[in-house]
């Protein structure tokens, strides 16, 4: 192993922007326990448990400093919501492969998803 591996290990895993390859669909363990689960928290959050998330929203808006008391039943369950999915692995499989077409695309292109959409937005206006 030479100096060079030892002072930048990141220097250059491939792909066209040097980010990886976007064809690899390996993942590491941070992306299997971080990043996936976000996901699947965001997706549920999003289009699962809407409704739960809006009551639970609602009843914090309305308690105030009194929340931690007054919406524990909407935090149970929203939280019930949110557990029913993360252990649905057809879910957890869709999140996955979400994910890994994101990574692809990131590693392709260099933008992040953030940072495509807004150029669409400009492209567009």
């Amino acid at each position: 192993m030479g100096v060079e591996s030892l002072s930048d290990p990141f220097k250059n895993k491939g792909g066209p922007h040097g980010l990886g390859d976007p064809d690899d669909k390996s993942l590491r363990k941070v992306e299997i326990e971080v990043c996936i689960p976000k996901k699947m928290r965001d997706i549920a959050r999003q289009e699962k448990c809407t409704k739960e998330v809006e009551e639970f929203t609602k009843c914090c808006k309305d308690s105030s400093f009194a929340m931690v008391y007054k919406c524990r039943a909407e935090n149970t369950v929203l939280w019930d919501c949110l557990g029913k999915w993360y252990n649905d692995e057809e879910f957890k499989a869709r999140c996955t492969r979400e994910y890994l077409e994101e990574r692809s695309t990131y590693r392709r292109t260099g933008l992040t998803k953030k940072e495509r959409s807004k150029m669409d937005e400009n492209m567009s206006a």
